[in-house]
């Protein structure tokens, strides 16, 4: 097993990534970066402990392996699976989205079920098996870039002209394929090892040259990794932003510009069907999101916890106004714990002996999760009150002589320091009021697209049937004579 020390070394690897006009030397060593790197490291060195019990023997390797990628095969591999999801997002309490463990789960769907990749003409199906193999053997970070550039969504994939904006094939060679475009948005892709590129969008029968799915080496050449205006490098601390300076994940856009990638490395190719197949006609869709409400219902809970110790602090836990909302924040955390759980045991069996979370409970969470998220955090906005702006300016009023004696004479609770009380105030403007909050609202409510395409899951997935065949008994159990 990889431990952290190991992977961030990995990263050490001249890959192009780009930050206000410049490139990154090293991203192991820019302020930018470096709250991640140690984020990530401490998942890979909770899973090389044995203590966590995340280690299996992989049957598709043979060797000892994260169970977080495993292919569930067995109701109690889900739960095996399900605990050790939960164990890495402990580490940053639901806080990273993007870690190793989410395109892991779509990559052991897509292995899962090989023939879905073979065309007819190439066996990209055997690729499929081999790399995700070498994920698991090597326990690889793996993230991806399957959504097209923001530029013009009345099309696809082509600009002006049939200028090349999405990703899609320039020319092709014996040994491979030159591909050039963009994507987005590469979540984590500057920290990670490998990319995988694909599009969640629907194509057409125009867009074949787009219709791709491969991998590729972050660090290949002609990969250019753009990230936004990172969160942490500017906070004056850990104790003023202990979110943002830990786990800023760097969202990206990826630029390819001239890109070789050898057949070893294609999934699909100039194939619209099998771009959407590889989603949907596999276990790929469902393991990887599972993995995403698993890593919600930690968070949920952290900020269920955050709010009640708000509560418990200015003591108002005792009025029956702040127990409704602490109560309605308790039923949405629990709601999505209960349909993870809920997917979970109702579990179904695919034709390849696949265990997987059972689609209707699983896409019910993400189909309501445009609203929970965005309510829990405006419960904790609601208690937490002036308290997250009348805070210090930062940690050093804490420590200054000159402040000191007024930060604890005047912000205080009744049980707890002031040091004690602004740590916890501080924490709770990260959730709800700093930039790092502000990018996570936007991205639980639409990290599955938009909240008309997860509730679309939902609808593909209920099983309709169900609920029809009553209503048809009932009909017909009496008419216009009776």
């Amino acid at each position: 097993m990889r431990t952290g020390r190991q992977y961030a070394e990995t990263l050490s690897d001249d890959r192009a990534v780009f930050l206000e006009g410049e490139r990154i030397k090293d991203v192991t060593c820019h302020r930018a970066f470096q709250g991640i790197v140690q984020s990530i490291s401490e998942m890979f060195d909770a899973a090389a402990d044995p203590c966590n019990g995340m280690l299996y023997c992989s049957p598709e390797t043979g060797g000892e392996a994260n169970k977080v990628f495993m292919i569930p095969r067995s109701r109690d591999d889900l739960v095996e699976r399900r605990k050790s999801i939960t164990r890495w997002a402990e580490t940053s309490y639901g806080f990273v989205g993007r870690s190793p463990d989410h395109v892991g789960g779509f990559l052991a769907g897509f292995a899962s079920s090989p023939d879905t990749f073979n065309d007819g003409v190439r066996a990209f199906g055997e690729n499929v098996v081999r790399f995700y193999r070498l994920v698991v053997d090597r326990s690889l970070f793996v993230t991806y870039v399957i959504i097209p550039p923001q530029a013009d969504q009345s099309v696809a994939s082509r600009g002006p002209g049939d200028k090349r904006l999405q990703v899609g094939v320039q020319s092709e060679q014996d040994a491979g394929m030159i591909v050039s475009g963009s994507q987005m948005l590469g979540t984590s892709t500057a920290v990670s090892d490998y990319l995988f590129v694909s599009c969640m969008k629907p194509l057409t029968g125009l867009d074949e040259s787009y219709a791709l799915s491969f991998v590729v080496p972050v660090n290949a050449p002609g990969v250019k990794v753009y990230c936004r205006r990172p969160y942490a490098t500017e906070q004056a601390s850990a104790f003023d932003y202990p979110l943002s300076s830990r786990f800023d994940e760097t969202d990206a856009l990826v630029v390819f510009d001239k890109v070789f990638v050898p057949w070893e490395s294609v999934f699909v190719y100039r194939n619209p069907e099998r771009v959407r197949r590889q989603f949907f006609d596999t276990p790929a869709h469902v393991l990887g999101n599972s993995q995403a409400q698993i890593r919600l219902a930690t968070k949920m809970k952290f900020v269920l916890g955050v709010a009640r110790k708000i509560a418990e602090v200015n003591n108002l836990d005792g009025i029956p106004s702040v127990q409704e909302k602490l109560g309605e924040l308790a039923s949405l955390s629990s709601l999505v714990e209960g349909m993870v759980l809920a997917a979970e045991s109702a579990a179904v069996t695919d034709s390849n002996g696949v265990v997987k979370p059972n689609p209707r409970f699983l896409y019910c969470a993400m189909g309501m999760q445009a609203e929970i998220y965005p309510r829990a955090i405006q419960l904790l906005r609601e208690l937490a009150g002036g308290g997250v702006i009348q805070l210090p300016s930062s940690y050093r009023d804490l420590l200054s002589d000159v402040t000191r004696p007024d930060m604890e004479r005047y912000l205080h609770s009744p049980h707890l320091p002031a040091t004690k009380r602004v740590q916890l105030f501080k924490l709770a403007w990260d959730i709800i009021g700093s930039e790092f909050a502000g990018r996570h609202l936007q991205y639980e409510m639409f990290y599955a697209g938009a909240p008309f395409v997860a509730r679309n899951y939902a609808f593909r997935n209920y099983g309709f049937e169900e609920a029809l065949k009553p209503v048809e008994t009932f009909l017909s159990s009496y008419d216009i004579n009776r």
